[in-house]
Order: structure tokens, then sequence, then C-alpha cells
């Protein structure tokens, strides 16, 4: 199956373009044509294998889901084009993420297992076991590397060195928590609890813009709603929707972004599961049935599909 790695379009007008982990940015005077290719990354490493539908996958989740925030916080979005373009309002990013957590779960569970109490300078209670739901939701920001990995940091740290204004911060720091509170509520109506998730902001004329994506799988966990507290109960692990399994995959098999270490094969067993596994989290989330993009040409659809737009 013909998957969207990478494109190399020279469009009119065009002023610069940028290669992500998983999207390609074509940059224009005013705006931003964002392709979400099929890559996939864990461990801030981009794996060799592309993924069947992921980026349309990405793309249709989170245009969806900042459609139904933008009355919290106004987006970057201006146009959704092609099921794997957005195209929007360019921001000066923030260099920091705004990562918000409701449960012990991935990498402050492993944090907790190392003997942490303390995340991001938040304290955590004793006695949590992975999984479980926190007293209250914790935002544990980090920074916002262009390579490598990203770092945690506190809002102490953040505020200490001017990363970021003391007023622009709390502004995002509100935002994170209206934002997931929003995204806790559509998740429970399709069965699903929103476990931790991560929100980037830019600067755009003087005001604070949501940008990037948001409740996807990529920058996302979901974990299903029933069974949840047995499985608690009895110790097992949790039914999830994440990207958590490929870095399980990946943990299991002996890589976890470290020097020296080999990224283990991805056979096509492997890449057809994840590519499931995204489509299936598709479906979950928005409720609707997952509609493969197959008109003609991938890469001549989204070129025409961006011209259409920037001409």
């Amino acid at each position: 199956m013909k998957t969207i790695k990478e494109t190399s379009f020279h469009f009119p007008g065009q002023t610069g373009f940028y290669k992500g982990k998983v999207r390609d940015v074509y940059h224009f005077p005013e705006q931003l044509a964002v392709v979400v290719s099929d890559r996939i990354s864990a461990f801030d490493v981009v794996l060799p294998r592309a993924i069947p539908f992921k980026g349309q996958v990405l793309n249709q989740i989170a245009a969806a889901s900042l459609e139904a925030t933008k009355d919290i916080v106004s987006n970057w979005v201006l146009h959704v084009p092609d099921p794997n373009v957005t195209i929007g309002i360019k921001c000066e990013a923030l260099p920091i993420e705004m990562v918000i957590r409701g449960y012990l779960a991935g990498h402050a569970a492993r944090e907790y297992k190392a003997g942490k109490r303390i995340l991001c300078g938040v304290a955590l209670p004793e006695g949590l076991k992975e999984n479980d739901k926190l007293p209250q939701p914790i935002i544990t920001p980090t920074t916002k590397a262009s390579e490598g990995h990203d770092e945690d940091i506190s809002r102490e740290e953040i505020l200490s060195k001017a990363i970021v204004p003391e007023h622009i911060y709390t502004q995002v720091e509100a935002y994170t928590r209206a934002l997931y509170q929003r995204g806790t509520e559509i998740a429970a109506k399709q069965g699903l609890i929103l476990v931790d998730t991560k929100y980037e902001f830019g600067m755009h004329q003087g005001r604070v813009y949501l940008i990037d994506e948001i409740h996807t799988p990529d920058s996302s966990r979901y974990f299903y709603t029933e069974g949840y507290a047995e499985r608690q109960q009895k110790n097992e692990l949790q039914k999830q929707l994440s990207k958590e399994f490929v870095r399980q995959w990946l943990i299991e098999n002996g890589f976890q972004g470290k020097e020296g270490q080999q990224v283990p094969e991805m056979t096509d067993e492997i890449v057809n599961h994840i590519s499931n596994r995204y489509i299936e989290l598709y479906e979950q989330v928005t409720g609707k049935k997952f509609e493969p993009s197959s008109e003609g040409d991938a890469f001549d659809r989204i070129e025409k599909n961006i011209l259409k737009i920037i001409r």
C-alpha cells in the first residue's frame, strides 16, 4: 500500500520549507500549508517505515478537534483542503509544549516508578500505581526541541528564564486546562478517557493562538472507559488507544532512542497493525467510519488541493 513518506513540492509564492518528524511545512508570506505525512516517530526518532493512512487520521482528527474547541481559544486553521493537508495562519510558536495529565501513565508513570515524586515542579502523592487517576489534572511542560529530545521543565523555570512572558504563560495555562476539560467531555461521549495530551501555542499579531494538532493519537493517550476501574483493581494493563503501544513494542525490542540502539525490523505485519490501530482510534474518537482517501495519486491530489487555496 502506497504511503506518503515525504513530499517535495515547489509552489508559487513559497518562501520556505521545513521537514518535521511527521509534517512537511510549506511557508508562504502569511500562511503555512502543512502536509501530514504517514511518517511515524517514537522517542523523538522517525521510524524507517511509514504507516498507511496515519497522516489522514491525524489531520482529520485534529481538524475536528480544533473546530470543536475554537470557542475556547482561536486556532491557526484557515482551510482543510485535503485529507492530509491543513492551511493556516503563520504564528510564532512558543518554545514550550503544554502537557497536561489526568492519569499517571506513560512518561509520568515511568518517572514515578523510578522513584521521582516531583514532575516538572509538581508534587505527586505517594501510593499511586500506573494508570491511576490523579487527584486533579497536572500541567507538566516540556521544552520544544528542534532536534533531539524535548526536556521536562517547570513553570518556575519557564518564568525565571523568561522563556515565555508570565502574562502569556498564565493565558496558555488557562487555555490548556479548558481544552483538556473539553477534550475529556468529548472523549467521554465516545466511551473513552482522555488520559493525557499536549497543546502547542503561538503568537500572531499580539494574540495567542492554538497551533499544530490536538487530541490525536500522536499527541494524546486514551483509555477505554468500559472496564477501566476493573482493570485497575486487578492490576491489569489498560486497554488504550494511543501511540504508547508503538513505544512499548520498541522497548520490548531493545529500543528507546538511546545512542547505539537499533530500531527493530518493521515487518508488514507490524506496519499494518499500527495502521489498523490508528484507524480504530479515528473511529472511536470521532464516532465516524474511516473513509480512506483513494482518489488517484496521493501526491498529485495533495499538490492540486494546496494550489487551489494558495492561488
